[in-house]
């Protein structure tokens, strides 16, 4: 089945790529990744809705099918129904596939929108970012597609075989059945979706390293992006010699994976519903899962229901913030939490410049970050009140489902099937947004950039 999403991958992949050079033509390239985004999810919510694909008699409702697609498409992970018991094995491997085309095509997308970006640059400055970082150049779309294909199935490859051994061999599940779940998983947890063919998700697992530090180690992977990875398949020895946007992703990955694993284990560890009962290693152990997953991936070890309002509040922000751009993660991107943390920095030492390991942020980058930011929060807090007046939820679990969703994450506090049609509604928008606006939104604000041959008269408005 693996070869099968694979290669459904590459070939829509291809088929894109084919259908961007038409659609370059048109306003703007980022139209590619609205247009391709939204076609998946149309087809998948079709094949969804079809009888084959319930386990049951009768077919899903046309919300069902349709929250499930853009769900898997947007790997996200949020669910309305039971995949395990609700889904038929077609409809398992159709949301399979949909998560491997929606997490390819994530990254080669936005991969290549990066590389539309670095050609709108003048010369001058694409010979020197080149020369300075050895990146990916503007003829390397075929690397693109190609590297991102590679990794993808090699982390996944790894994983699959590490849970297929453990499945068989500690939980004695048939051979069969255990290669099934190996694939299924490992490719929901690189590509960040959090789709689980277990009724508690990996609840069951809380204790067992080795699946739960293999889930992690490929949410982690997927959601530090292909350039990253890229780069560290060359240099992973030499980090002197790492590009700022690496050096970035990985230390903020670092900060966010350190203090998420103290935070969420420290509010839980007296909880009896949640660390209580288990022992110190156990507690350390699922406090780091819990801590991996809001970088946007939705598994859980342990009953976010029965969680205090304090790690809700810590998860909240982990989802928010995401992970690595070109990657499979949502959120805002570490990279624009940093560069808006190192522009609040130089602002109270009295910097005229944002300066970060030698290097300069260009004041271009810092708006377009406090946009993304900005833009990210409006959409969360309108989604929240939407849910807000549209269900008779609390406040917390609201802000928690909302902001999951637009961060793609797919974490809940089980309210996502208890909430009404428009309730559900709202969160399709919100996934469909959380996926595919920042991408959209931080290429089309780099390519609208351009010279302007004047200055108007200066007038400052008093801050604060």
């Amino acid at each position: 089945m693996r070869a099968v999403a694979a290669g459904a991958g590459l070939l829509v992949g291809d088929a894109l790529m084919a259908f961007s050079a038409r659609a370059f033509r048109l306003r703007h390239p980022a139209q590619v990744v609205v247009v391709a985004f939204a076609a998946g999810v149309g087809v998948g919510a079709v094949l969804l809705a079809l009888p084959l694909s319930r386990a049951g008699s009768g077919n899903a409702s046309i919300l069902e099918a349709l929250f499930t697609a853009t769900s898997a498409v947007c790997v996200t992970g949020l669910t309305v129904v039971d995949t395990p018991t609700y889904w038929s094995g077609f409809g398992q491997a159709v949301i399979l596939v949909l998560i491997q085309i929606g997490g390819f095509g994530i990254m080669t997308l936005a991969s290549l929108l990066g590389l539309l970006v670095a050609h709108r640059l003048g010369l001058r400055t694409r010979l020197t970012a080149g020369a300075e970082t050895k990146t990916l150049g503007l003829g390397d779309v075929r690397r693109v597609l190609i590297g991102v294909a590679a990794f993808s199935l090699a982390f996944e490859t790894i994983a699959a075989v590490i849970l297929t051994s453990r499945l068989a061999t500690r939980y004695d599940e048939p051979l069969g059945e255990a290669v099934y779940h190996g694939i299924f998983h490992a490719i929901s947890a690189f590509n960040n979706a959090g789709f689980s063919l277990y009724s508690d998700n990996l609840v069951r697992f809380a204790t067992d390293p080795v699946i739960s530090i293999t889930i992690a180690v490929a949410v982690i992977a997927g959601g530090l992006g292909f350039p990253v990875l890229f780069e560290l398949r060359r240099e992973l020895l030499t980090p002197k010699r790492w590009t700022l946007h690496t050096r970035i992703v990985i230390w903020m990955t670092l900060i966010l994976l350190i203090g998420g694993t103290i935070a969420v284990t420290a509010f839980e560890w007296g909880n009896p519903k949640t660390l209580g009962p288990l022992s110190v290693p156990s507690k350390l152990l699922a406090g780091f899962f819990q801590a991996v997953q809001p970088r946007t991936a939705g598994f859980n070890s342990l009953d976010y229901a029965e969680m205090n309002e304090t790690t809700w509040l810590v998860t909240d922000v982990l989802m928010f913030i995401g992970g690595g751009p070109a990657g499979t993660a949502g959120g805002i991107k570490v990279t624009t939490f940093a560069v808006l943390a190192f522009m609040i920095f130089a602002e109270v030492r009295g910097d005229p410049t944002v300066h970060v390991h030698n290097r300069r942020i260009p004041g271009v980058a810092q708006r377009q970050a406090l946009s993304i930011a900005l833009l990210g929060m409006f959409v969360v807090v309108a989604g929240t009140l939407a849910l807000l007046a549209i269900s008779d939820q609390d406040l917390d679990r609201v802000l928690f489902e909302a902001v999951s969703a637009f961060g793609t994450v797919g974490l809940t506090t089980g309210i996502t099937a208890e909430l009404p049609a428009g309730g559900q509604s709202v969160l399709i928008v919100l996934m469909f947004l959380g996926r595919v606006g920042t991408i959209t939104l931080a290429s089309a604000l780099a390519l609208r950039s351009r010279p302007i041959l004047y200055r108007l008269p200066e007038e400052r408005p008093i801050i604060g």
